[in-house]
């Protein structure tokens, strides 16, 4: 059996008769034409019977005048005309019953759909779900005028102000049909979507308010309405003579809103941060340009594109740490992980610290090491970096990187402006990194400047040392080590190696770990390498460092060196929902005094968003 034309939008009119039954007693959908449209052309119950609002009638091929002091409706021969004086009067043909009154609902006048029916209006359904007009041979498009009986002089005496009338409604040729929302929650970040979905395009604008923000569609029709969402926000909907306003009243968060097309929506993505105790999470689908996210069970990598970025080591000023976060705003970078080990009670980084070609904190000589090049190659191994001083016929080693000075010893402090070094007999020598002269040779208490070297010594231990400015000396890095070191610029100790050629590399006796001390126990477990030639930061949810080295050389890790893990694990990367960072640690870290940053290199373009 072959179905007619009209059959299936009327079986999908049908399947609404459970949500017709729902609303108001009496209020039915509108087809026209057998197509069902928006829930705002719908019927509404009201004093003196089930009634359609005046605005719409243009659709049935009805010419209005709109106006509750004069109302007109023509079509073809046949016309009503009301006004509040007189009650209906009709022209063309000869009223059978009395008409119901128009009533004035949500600020839209409605009319019985007796007087439709006296006007001949041809339908082609009616039943208790669906009100189903034929659709007309042509749509009015010009309002009628008022009525010639109304526009004649007015009777001798004094004329009464006139009362504002309102306005008639627009014949809106779009409709906000769906409205959908959704919410997820990321951790303790909840993003909220709420979709507006238009029968055709619509222009839109946006106003936002100081608690949310209200969204404009001209020329839209929607049925009002407000309710309270799953988080809490509220969402209104109201008619205007322009068109649609939907307000949305968040109370917080941040609010984004983009179009699609085919069907046209309107999307509106509201994202809170609900609890500041937690970290929030990293977005996988909205990652920084040129950085790789992937999570192996509770391993989770963060990879960067060597063209794009390279690593450095950044610190926070000497004795005191900083969170992640801050230490790579500061230098302008995408990611950064917590750097080595320190003191917590000082702030003191206790291993080797380097940064541009200076060493800030000396070496235990024997811990895994990463380095990090001017070009941004990475490198592993165990330095065992120290200054040397060098003039005319000399080279002297330094003994140490520290501000105590030592008479027994020939020290080294690169000055941060604020720390003192030198002691009574003891000379010091200042010398800008590159100079190669003494900018300055003291006695005593002495505070170098920010990024000037100093070297403390007894004269008499150190003959060969120059002591007045102007001198030649020349102060290098000796990094004693192979496998291109010489090259390195930055370099940071922690350990222990866990991986070294795609192979897990564990040995605690060698870089000196106490297995059974709590540096060893199951943590969360952070740590610097490569895979697939990219900068690498790893995170371990929970687990031993065996477990961590076994998890990085299956996901094909080929080096990586573990950083101070447990309370101070932090790895956090820019963007994020809302543009709030992301972490891939779940429960905030302590600040620590270095970290390794992920900065862009100087020849690669600006990162952007996908």
């Amino acid at each position: 059996m072959t179905a007619s034309p009209r059959a299936f939008p009327r079986r999908l009119a049908l399947l609404l008769l459970g949500a017709a039954l729902i609303g108001s007693a009496g209020a039915r959908p509108v087809a026209i034409g057998g197509v069902v449209q928006s829930a705002a052309v719908g019927t509404q119950a009201l004093p003196g019977g089930e009634m359609l609002p005046v605005w719409t009638l243009p659709r049935l091929g009805v010419a209005v005048r709109n106006d509750p002091a004069d109302l007109r409706l023509l079509l073809g021969t046949r016309e009503l005309r009301y006004d509040p004086a007189t009650g209906w009067r009709a022209t063309g043909f000869t009223l059978s019953a009395k008409l119901p009154v128009p009533q004035l609902s949500g600020g839209s006048l409605f009319v019985p759909l007796a007087a439709l029916n006296a006007l001949g209006l041809q339908v082609l359904a009616d039943t208790p779900a669906l009100l189903d007009f034929a659709a007309p041979s042509s749509v009015p498009a010009a309002t009628l005028p008022p009525s010639p009986d109304l526009a004649q002089a007015p009777v001798p005496g004094p004329t009464p102000a006139p009362s504002p009338l309102p306005q008639p409604q627009p014949a809106f040729t779009v409709n906000l049909d769906t409205v959908r929302v959704s919410r997820t929650l990321h951790r303790t970040v909840e993003v909220q979507r709420v979709v507006l979905e238009l029968s055709g395009a619509a222009a839109s604008s946006v106003t936002r308010l100081q608690n949310g923000l209200t969204v404009t569609l001209s020329g839209v029709s929607v049925t009002p309405s407000s309710q309270t969402l799953e988080s809490g926000d509220t969402l209104t909907l109201t008619q205007t003579p322009q068109g649609a306003a939907v307000g949305l009243t968040t109370g917080g968060g941040r609010s984004e809103i983009f179009t699609l097309n085919n069907p046209e929506r309107v999307v509106i993505d509201t994202t809170t941060y609900l609890d500041g105790n937690v970290p929030p999470p990293v977005d996988p689908d909205a990652m920084p340009d040129g950085v790789t996210y992937r999570q192996l069970g509770s391993l989770h990598l963060l990879s960067f594109d060597p063209a794009r970025y390279q690593p450095r080591v950044v610190s926070a000023p000497t004795g005191q740490a900083s969170g992640v976060a801050d230490l790579v705003k500061r230098v302008g970078g995408v990611a950064g992980v917590n750097g080595g080990y320190f003191d917590p009670g000082t702030h003191l980084p206790v291993d080797l610290v380097a940064m541009g070609g200076l060493m800030t904190a000396p070496s235990l000589e024997k811990r895994a090491t990463l380095g990090f090049t001017a070009q941004g190659d990475t490198l592993f191994g165990y330095p065992r970096p120290r200054y040397v001083l060098s003039g005319a016929g000399f080279s002297v080693t330094v003994n140490s990187v520290r501000a105590k000075a030592d008479p027994g010893l020939l020290t080294a402090f690169v000055g941060d402006g604020r720390t003192r070094v030198g002691a009574d007999r003891l000379t010091t020598l200042l010398v800008a990194p590159g100079a190669g002269v003494v900018g300055s040779a003291m006695t005593g208490l002495v505070t170098p400047p920010q990024g000037t070297l100093a070297f403390t010594f007894d004269p008499a231990r150190f003959p060969q040392l120059p002591r007045t400015a102007g001198a030649p000396l020349s102060a290098t890095l000796n990094w004693r080590a192979e496998g291109g070191w010489d090259a390195a610029t930055d370099a940071l100790s922690a350990g222990p190696l866990l991986v070294q050629g795609g192979r897990v590399a564990l040995d605690p006796a060698r870089e000196g770990f106490n297995t059974a001390a709590s540096i060893w126990r199951p943590t969360r477990q952070v740590a610097f390498g490569t895979l697939a030639g990219q900068p690498t930061i790893a995170f371990l949810e929970h687990g031993s460092p065996e477990a961590f080295a076994s998890a990085l050389a299956k996901a094909g890790v080929r080096d990586a060196v573990r950083l101070d893990s447990g309370s101070s694990a932090t790895a956090f990367v820019t963007g994020g929902y809302a543009n709030l960072g992301g972490y891939l640690n779940t429960v905030w870290s302590r600040p620590v005094p270095n970290a390794i940053v992920l900065v862009p290199r100087a020849d690669a373009a600006p990162a952007a968003r996908r």
